[in-house]
C-alpha cells in the first residue's frame, strides 16, 4: 500500500515515516540557465538599526528547484497561478539512471528503460509523477560541472527522452515528470520537446529536485508548493517527500 489512499468517502490520508526535503536552498551561488538572472539578495532593513530584518530578492521563474507552467512553452498555456491545489499533490514514482548518466551524460531515458524499472516494480501508477534520478544534484554546488559546458558552450546533461516521456504520459496517465538536473530532457537536445508534451496539459514539470536517493522506487507522495506568482511561466518550489 502506497503513502496515500481514499475510503469510499473520498476522503484521502497520508501516512508516513519520514518527509524529504526535495528542494535546494536559494542563493546568489545556484547554478542557473544560461542568459538567466542571477538570484539576488538585497537588505532592507537591519534588526539593530530599525528592530527587524527584511530583505528582498530577485531571480528568474525558472531557477532554483522550480516548476514550469504550460505558458512557458505554449502560447495558449496556463499560469503557474491557475493550478488547483489537489493538482500539487501526487504519488511518486522514482527511477535510478545514475549508472547509465555516469557512463553517457547525454543520456535519454527510452521507453525500454522504463518497460525495465516496470518490470522490478509494477506498471507505473496512473497520476504518479515520475522522478528521474541521475545523480546530477550532486554536481549543484559546482555549476560548470552541473551544466558540463563543452568548448562551444554546450550542455551536457541527462534527461527523459521523448519516447519514453510519451509513454509516460499517454500510456501510463502520468501527472507529471521530475528530474534532479536543470531539464526534463538531455541538455543536448534542441528546444524544448518534453517540457512541451509535459505541458500541453497543465501537468507537473519540476526541475532542480535533489535528495532522490532518499525515496524509494514507489510509495512516496509528493505535496509541491508553489509562489502563486499571476501570469507566471513557472515558480521556484519547495517539494517535499512523504515517504512510508
Amino acid at each position: 500500500m502506497g503513502a496515500s489512499s481514499a475510503n469510499e468517502a473520498g476522503i484521502k490520508t497520508l501516512t508516513y515515516r519520514k518527509v524529504v526535503d526535495l528542494s535546494h536552498p536559494v542563493g546568489p551561488t545556484v547554478p542557473v540557465w544560461p542568459g538567466d538572472p542571477k538570484v539576488i539578495f538585497e537588505g532592507v532593513a537591519d534588526l539593530d538599526r530599525d528592530g527587524f530584518a527584511l530583505r528582498r530578492f530577485s531571480m528568474g521563474e525558472h531557477s532554483g528547484t522550480h516548476m514550469n507552467a504550460p505558458a512557458s512553452f505554449h502560447t495558449d498555456g496556463g499560469t503557474i497561478d491557475a493550478y488547483a491545489p489537489e493538482d500539487l499533490v501526487a504519488p511518486t514514482a522514482v527511477i535510478d539512471l545514475r549508472a547509465r548518466a555516469l557512463d553517457n551524460p547525454d543520456y535519454a531515458l527510452n521507453r525500454g528503460d522504463v518497460q525495465a524499472w516496470e518490470e522490478l516494480n509494477g506498471p507505473v501508477a496512473d497520476g504518479a509523477v515520475v522522478l528521474l534520478h541521475t545523480g546530477w544534484q550532486e554536481r549543484w554546488s559546482e555549476p560548470n560541472r552541473y551544466f558540463e559546458y563543452d568548448a562551444s558552450g554546450g550542455l551536457h546533461f541527462p534527461g527523459f527522452g521523448l519516447d519514453a516521456a510519451d509513454y509516460l504520459l499517454s500510456d501510463r496517465g502520468a501527472a507529471g515528470l521530475g528530474i534532479d538536473t536543470h531539464g526534463l530532457e538531455p541538455g543536448v537536445s534542441v528546444g524544448f520537446p518534453v517540457n512541451s508534451l509535459v505541458l500541453r496539459q497543465p501537468r507537473l514539470a519540476l526541475e532542480n529536485l535533489t535528495n532522490l536517493e532518499c525515496l524509494p522506487p514507489t510509495g512516496a507522495t509528493i505535496v509541491v508548493g508553489i509562489l502563486r506568482l499571476e501570469g507566471g511561466s513557472g515558480s521556484p518550489v519547495s517539494v517535499l517527500a512523504f515517504v512510508p
